[in-house]
């Protein structure tokens, strides 16, 4: 089955939009998510933490979904995988609805669990969205799989722009209407593909076994997946110190994973793909890590031109649209690599200029960034299809859901650091403040700070203002309503200026890109590796 641009057939076109529609469906539930924790965090008095914690249940199960489905998918179907997730975006407009309708009659822990696990469900059914629509489009076009990705991704950013509108459009009615809204374009995908007849993946049509496409993957892939698998496993149960039982467990079954995998497959994998396991790690907290956080950070910019934070997330979406839906002309003048590295480039100056920012610049800078982002993730999937096609679904599909997994797990948590840091620099260093501060806070004329110390999985160490000390010390103050808004101002600052911290992650991609382009240009240039179809 050899399908490319020229020779797709209409029945494969329908197929197409379908997935593509099916991919603007998560897009739906995320930025609706986006901006509706602040709303729950008040309907539910929730402090960061559980902020934090209900964000993330919406976004790690993704990883589990999409591996799970990716080793399985072959087999049974990639229709069955289809179905589940529509079972899993409709159960989350459901199970929104019954939280809200729990709220209002005062059953606040019953309707944040329903919310809760909503959330994991929702979650679970993105994955196995992936987990599908990505060997189907590498299938359907193996001739140009990084075109047809970028094609198909485009219904990512357009899902963002449309679902953003419409939520901001809604206004305040209740919020879960702004969740029954996810539902519409599941029911929709679900319409165009339950008839249609999906074709059989390049790697089986080529006669490649099973057991070759795990070792495609290999024990280093094991490896890496087992020990995201272990600290996601450890931040979602959170162990006691003390509970040696429960924390050497979840060791235990990495380690396990990892053996019986190594067992089978008695190969370290194809190191090509465990590099770009690397890359999609920085890649994935660069975009979308930074997507999830850019509506906080742009919020005090925003608010002094009187518009909301959230445009400028649509804003750059709509970019991101655009252009992927026009990737073939691009793609077809340079290699995927090249792209890669001039978007890592723009992304570099994007986030820095968004990072000092003021006014209507503030959407400026936001062309950059958008500009930067637009081809990280199909295109990077795209050179995955294209150099480990035997690895069929399970590699293309493993490199997505690391991304996913370092987004939830490491990527929002990194850029909070980040965060942190800055805001404390940003009060330490301000002598206006140390002008009008209480003798308690200045030490020779410099802010002092009362801090705490944090850690994320007990391996990365970081301070934080400590909020309660600091309100205690400027309690008594004669000036407290002019400290408390110079404090405010700075934090805002400061939070923007993390922007700039948030270039280590491009920066490292640009390595890593071009270490790829010189790789390649060794062996003769870049060219896609094709499997021929077993007669």
């Amino acid at each position: 089955m050899k399908m490319n641009t020229s020779t797709a057939k209409s029945t494969n076109m329908i197929l197409f939009w379908g997935c593509f529609i099916a991919l603007v469906t998560t897009a739906f539930g995320f930025i609706t998510r986006v901006f509706l924790i602040d709303t729950w965090s008040e309907a539910f008095d929730l402090n960061p933490a559980q902020a934090g914690r209900l964000t993330g249940i919406g976004i790690w199960p993704f990883f589990v979904s999409i591996v799970f489905f990716s080793l399985f998918i072959d087999r049974i179907g990639y229709k069955i995988a289809m179905i589940f997730a529509f079972i899993g975006h409709v159960s989350w407009g459901m199970l929104g609805y019954l939280a809200y309708q729990q709220l209002q009659v005062g059953h606040i822990d019953v309707a944040y669990d329903l919310l809760y696990w909503g959330s994991l469900i929702f979650a679970l059914g993105n994955g196995t969205v992936e987990a599908f629509i990505n060997p189907v489009v590498a299938t359907m076009f193996n001739k140009s799989k990084p075109k047809w990705l970028n094609i198909l991704h485009a219904g990512w950013p357009g899902g963002l722009v449309l679902a953003g509108i419409i939520v901001i459009g809604l206004g305040n009615v209740e919020w879960w209407i702004k969740i029954v809204v996810t539902v519409i374009p599941a029911f929709l995908y679900f319409i165009i593909l339950i008839k249609q007849k999906f074709p059989k993946n390049e790697r089986v049509a080529a006669g490649v076994t099973y057991k070759e496409m795990l070792q495609e993957f290999g024990i280093g892939g094991a490896i890496l997946v087992a020990f995201l698998l272990v600290l996601q496993l450890n931040d979602f149960f959170k162990p006691e110190s003390d509970d040696y039982l429960m924390r050497y467990g979840f060791i235990a079954i990495g380690v396990l994973i990892v053996t019986i995998f190594g067992w089978y497959v008695k190969t370290i994998g194809r190191p090509i793909l465990l590099f770009l396991c690397f890359i999609i790690m920085p890649l994935a907290i660069t975009e979308l890590g930074t997507d999830s956080w850019i509506q906080s950070i742009m919020q005090n910019v925003a608010n002094k031109q009187g518009f909301d934070a959230g445009w400028v997330l649509i804003y750059t979406s709509a970019i991101m649209l655009v252009l992927r839906l026009y990737a073939g002309k691009i793609l077809y003048k340079i290699s995927p690599l090249t792209l890669l590295a001039i978007s890592s480039v723009l992304a570099i100056f994007g986030l820095y200029t968004l990072s000092i920012a003021t006014g209507w610049f503030i959407f400026l800078a936001a062309t950059l960034y958008g500009l930067g982002k637009t081809f990280f993730w199909p295109t990077t999937l795209g050179v995955v299809a294209d150099q480990t096609p035997k690895g069929g679904a399970l590699t293309l599909n493993a490199v997505s859901g690391i991304g996913m997994l370092t987004v939830g797990m490491l990527g929002a948590p990194i850029i909070g650091v980040f965060q942190s840091n800055s805001q404390i620099n940003e009060l330490q260093v301000s002598q206006e403040l140390a002008q009008i501060a209480p003798p308690t806070l200045v030490n020779n004329g410099i802010i002092n700070l009362p801090l705490k110390n944090k850690t994320i999985y007990s391996i990365i160490n970081y301070e934080e203002i400590d909020a309660a000390r600091l309100n205690q010390a400027i309690d008594g103050a004669s000036n407290k309503k002019l400290l408390n808004g110079l404090i405010e101002k700075l934090k805002a600052n400061g939070t923007q200026k993390a922007l700039s911290t948030i270039i280590i992650f491009p920066v490292i991609m640009l390595i890593c890109f071009l270490f790829l382009i010189f790789y390649f240009q060794s062996k003769g240039g870049y060219k896609p590796i094709e499997l021929s179809e077993n007669a």
